[in-house]
């Protein structure tokens, strides 16, 4: 492939919901650009972009695709997203590596809820984006009614560039609004120029009316001139819908039929003649953004990257700017799928891939020493948690491993341990995502993985006072063992920990075994002394005991204090500790009651609501416990529409009723022995 300057570049996004046909119109796009001899396909698994197994087997994208093809002297890089919500993490670093997105929408399908999310990522960014009406030839196909749900929904308002010629089994080719000609395309992609369908005529003086005044409002002097005359001159409109386009202004819609290769390539030339190339500088010293990771046990990491300044070149020594560490390239390649086209370069503007970079990873910046560091890429939030272990013992080491490279794949998981409660803990978008790690996990690492809920971080205190007397008396010929504790416990302070009071006055205790009468008091608090949780926030006084001149040791001071401090414990009204959750919850005005209702059952308590456009922001306390599962409920609820992120706020009493059933099972398995 020729080196090619960067305006004879275009980076497209294929945005849109799942099952809509988005990787089946881009390997259409492939297909006509000469880039792949066939058309594969998602449902019988021969896709060249979905190539995954966890991809074959669900039938959803799971990563980005990657693909490029040559067209009319330009090249079009290609970035096929997934449109399930779980994986919404590759939409948002694909979108950082383009200029334009393609948003894909069923013709025989009401606007879904992924419609609606992609075309919040280009409103957020202002990015140039093309509605792409798929499916035409499918049963119940009608291009109007779609239309006219968007731009009833969406803003900025979609505007039609084309007119469909027949649907269903008759659709076969677009009226261009633009050049008002009627084009029909034949089963090899190939078009035509014809007549205006008499009984479209009206339909389509009614779009190039829209169409016109769409392209007035984008420049200023159009508008002026439209305001006066009441017409635009084809170039004007044009022109008018360029810098529309790339202002985020204007949305133009088109269609066709994927499967059948209708309107594909006149979507292909549509792209190339609005879309605009990447505003980048050819030359200077290299700079290049890491957009997005894949990790293989075989070839190692692989870093897909955009060329923002200059050229890289194969075997160049690098320096990633973000982490301030030094890089070696070694063989550049062209992605397409999961063939890698080698190159010894990748310049302004090109997507490119390398594999085994050792120290970057997704949104890191590399180039030359003095480049500097691009932004950080946003991503969405990890909601959905769970606790992983392996299923045969000796993989703990390999599961952590594991995970730690998909981590590095995947920056929307996150991998922890939790210290408290011993357990390995995985996060993300939601549970189709954590399934597919699961998978990966056994695929490419070999380690079966089972998954439970995460156990909640509980802390035990007492709202009480009580004494009790704890003894470790063994006489059994030789030397014995004799110690005998009294303790008073009460409640501290919230916050204060834990408060020793020694309170013997005397030597009914030598001084000496006082300090262990403390250890193991504080041993006792810390494995949980009524329902496993650590104890906080106690106050402990030591008031009498007995020793005895030969057997007393320090041991059997330890063991005495502990069964003081668990007997007292359970009389002086125990009571747990709960995590509660800062929460904010972004939601759909119409489902803000079902919200509010909602939370009031999980013990939330809502501190305020904050509106904005259609949506409202709820602000909330709740007890952790409460929203294991909140993040799938609340997609359900809202249709996919609403979002949610917590953080750790503090602890306050869990209320009696739940709290006993901890206490009592934990105090069953763990029946004293004294």
């Amino acid at each position: 492939m020729p080196k090619l300057a960067p305006d004879k570049i275009r980076n497209i996004a294929i945005l849109g919901h799942s099952h809509e046909g988005k990787t089946t119109l881009a390997e259409a796009l492939l297909h006509v650009g000469g880039s792949l001899p066939r058309l594969g396909s998602t449902d019988a698994g021969t896709s060249a972009l979905d190539f995954e197994p966890e991809e074959s087997r669900r039938k959803i994208s799971i990563a980005a695709g990657a693909g490029h093809l040559e067209h009319d002297g330009h090249k079009v890089n290609l970035l096929d997203t997934p449109g399930f919500f779980d994986f919404a993490g590759q939409v948002v670093t694909a979108l950082r590596a383009v200029e334009g997105a393609l948003i894909v929408v069923s013709a025989n399908s009401a606007l879904a809820v992924g419609t609606e999310i992609a075309w919040e990522h280009c409103n957020r960014d202002s990015k140039p984006r093309l509605v792409v009406v798929n499916k035409m030839d499918k049963e119940n196909a009608d291009f109007f009614a779609v239309v006219s749900s968007l731009r009833e929904a969406l803003r900025p308002k979609p505007v039609p560039i084309q007119v469909p010629i027949g649907s269903e089994a008759g659709f076969n080719g677009v009226v261009d609004l633009l050049s008002m000609k009627a084009i029909v395309s034949g089963g090899d992609g190939k078009a035509q120029e014809t007549d205006i369908p008499n009984d479209l005529k009206g339909r389509v003086e009614e779009y190039h009316a829209q169409l016109m005044e769409a392209a007035a409002e984008g420049d200023d002097e159009l508008l002026e001139k439209y305001l006066d005359e009441g017409e635009l001159s084809d170039a004007e409109i044009q022109k008018g819908l360029r810098e529309g386009i790339v202002a985020g202004s204007v949305a133009p819609v088109v269609c066709c039929s994927a499967t059948k290769l209708l309107g594909v390539r006149t979507l292909l030339n549509t792209v190339i003649e609005l879309f605009p190339p990447p505003s980048v500088p050819a030359d200077g010293p290299a700079k290049a953004l890491v957009f997005n990771t894949t990790a293989d046990p075989f070839v190692g990491r692989v870093s897909y990257f955009k060329v923002l300044a200059g050229c890289l070149r194969s075997d160049q020594p690098l320096r990633n700017v973000a982490r301030n560490v030094d890089e070696r390239v070694g063989s550049l390649f062209f992605p397409r799928g999961k063939e890698h086209i080698n190159t010894p370069e990748v310049c302004a503007g090109d997507i490119g891939a390398v594999a085994k970079l050792q120290h970057t990873l997704t949104g890191d910046t590399v180039g030359d020493r003095a480049a500097a560091a691009e932004p950080e890429i946003e991503l969405p939030h990890a909601v959905y948690t769970l606790a992983i272990f392996p299923k045969s013992r000796g993989d703990e080491d390999k599961i952590g491993t594991g995970l730690a490279r998909l981590a590095e794949e995947d920056p929307t998981l996150h991998v922890d341990r939790n210290e408290e409660t011993h357990q390995l803990l995985i996060s993300g978008l939601g549970d189709v995502h954590l399934d597919v790690i699961i998978e990966k996990l056994k695929r490419k690492y070999g380690v079966e993985a089972t998954t439970e809920p995460p156990k909640v971080a509980y802390r035990e205190t007492v709202a009480g006072t009580a004494k009790a007397e704890g003894r470790h008396v063994k006489q059994s010929g030789g030397h014995g063992q004799y110690a005998v504790a009294t303790i008073e416990i009460s409640p501290a302070g919230r916050g204060e920990g834990f408060v020793w009071q020694d309170k013997i006055f005397g030597g009914a205790i030598p001084q000496n075994f006082r300090p262990s009468v403390e250890k193991g008091v504080r041993d006792a608090m810390d494995k949980g002394v009524v329902a496993g949780y650590p104890m906080v926030d106690v106050k402990v006084a030591l008031l009498d005991g007995k020793y005895h001149t030969v057997d007393s040791s320090d041991m059997a001071f330890q063991l005495a204090g502990g069964v003081a401090m668990r007997r007292a414990a359970l009389d002086a009204s125990p009571v747990i500790l709960e995590p509660i959750m800062d929460a904010e919850i972004s939601v759909p005005d119409r489902f803000l009651g079902d919200i509010m209702s909602d939370l009031n059952g999980r013990r939330g308590k809502i501190s305020g609501t904050e509106p904005g456009d259609g949506t409202t922001t709820v602000r909330a306390q709740v007890p952790e416990s409460e929203l294991a599962k909140f993040a799938l409920d609340l997609r359900s609820m809202t249709q996919g529409r609403g979002t949610f992120v917590k953080r750790f706020s503090h602890r306050e009493e869990m209320p009696q009723h739940l709290a006993k059933p901890l206490i009592e099972t934990w105090q069953k398995e763990h029946a004293s022995k004294e």
